[in-house]
């Protein structure tokens, strides 16, 4: 008789990322038994990644479903691993840094080299549940990068014009003429390139298909503008996983949480801190719009001010609403149908 004894081999890796260097822990699970966890530290550049898939080969790392990498999100930091591990076709689950730090409980101690050791026990500990992040898209991080870039642009073009119009306020007009001379050059600039930035992104969602479809959704939904529907593309990686409107509205921050607890804690419902804040400002000034310019929105909100509810308890209610819809229409892959006017 044949009896030889199959051994299966699972592997974890906790990644703690930094812009010089990562810290690796890497656990083996052989036959369901935790072997020793070994760590490493890699610069965090190209050629640090080829060191590092060196040093996975060399312990019989295995880059399939049977391995699994996790890290935090740390913004742009981690991108040359996760070009790696999509690549390599290797599960690797991006996660938000706040929610993994919270598993772990009361910590003792932190340094690198810890934090990446309790990222491989986390990884081993909710393997079954942690959802693989979707393999890197080089054309969405353009069009993240090209976002982000146009926002900051646009709030030092803010920052000069406001700090122009205060000086105005307080010199005489020679003194003003030249403070406005010295700045138009710097101001025509960052509308020129806020320009070719906007030209770019419209080439990017128009090339792609489905870029294009779901901004012709977004684009659908009363209040919901083009920079709206831009950043939600890009935000959300063209809504990957398909969020809920409750999921989405958690992550702008402007679902409201009851805090209530026993007898002694009677709060209002709050909206989170922790939220895209920049998401949260784009919501707001849809909000904002609707209710000035659509019947619908302004009805609504005089009904409830006649309730005595408060301006921006609200608004944020609208912004909640303007959410739902937004995950409803990319749900369906059908336009926004407007039935208020059927329904009155």
């Amino acid at each position: 008789k044949n009896n030889r004894v199959i051994v299966t081999t699972k592997f974890f890796i906790g990644i703690d990322v930094s812009k010089p260097h990562f810290d690796v822990a890497l656990m083996a699970v052989v036959n369901h038994v935790k072997q020793e966890i070994e760590t490493a530290r890699f610069d965090n550049t190209a050629s640090g990644i080829k060191l590092f898939e060196k040093w996975l080969k060399s312990r019989k790392f295995t880059f399939n479903g049977d391995s699994l990498v996790v890290m935090e999100n740390t913004g742009i930091y981690h991108r040359l691993l996760w070009t790696f591990c999509s690549n390599r076709n290797l599960p690797i689950h991006i996660g938000n840094a706040a929610h993994i730090k919270w598993s772990f409980g009361i910590a003792r101690g932190k340094n690198d080299k810890i934090d990446s050791i309790r990222l491989c026990n986390y990884a081993f500990k909710e393997a079954d549940e942690l959802r693989a992040t979707a393999a890197l898209d080089p054309e969405l991080m353009l069009l993240k990068d090209l976002v982000s870039a146009r926002t900051k642009l646009l709030k030092q073009k803010s920052g000069i014009s406001v700090s122009v119009k205060e000086l105005g306020n307080v010199n005489g007009k020679e003194h003003q003429k030249l403070i406005e001379k010295a700045l138009k050059n710097a101001i025509d600039g960052i509308v020129k390139s806020i320009k070719n930035l906007e030209d770019q992104i419209k080439k990017i969602i128009n090339e792609n298909q489905d870029f294009k479809q779901n901004y012709k959704l977004l684009m659908s939904i009363p209040g919901i503008g083009h920079v709206t529907a831009v950043y939600l593309i890009g935000c959300t990686g063209n809504f990957v996983g398909q969020p809920s409107g409750k999921e989405l509205a958690c992550y702008a921050g402007v679902a409201p949480f009851e805090q209530t607890s026993g007898i002694s804690i009677k709060g209002k419902p709050k909206v989170h801190r922790m939220a895209n804040k920049e998401l949260k400002r784009l919501l707001h000034m849809c909000a904002l719009s609707l209710i000035q310019h659509n019947q619908e929105f302004k009805t609504y909100y005089n009904r409830k001010k006649a309730e005595g509810k408060h301006s921006m308890s609200i608004i944020n209610a609208v912004r909640n609403k303007i959410a739902l819809r937004i995950a409803a229409v990319i749900k369906n892959q059908e336009c926004y149908k407007n039935n208020y006017n059927i329904a009155a």
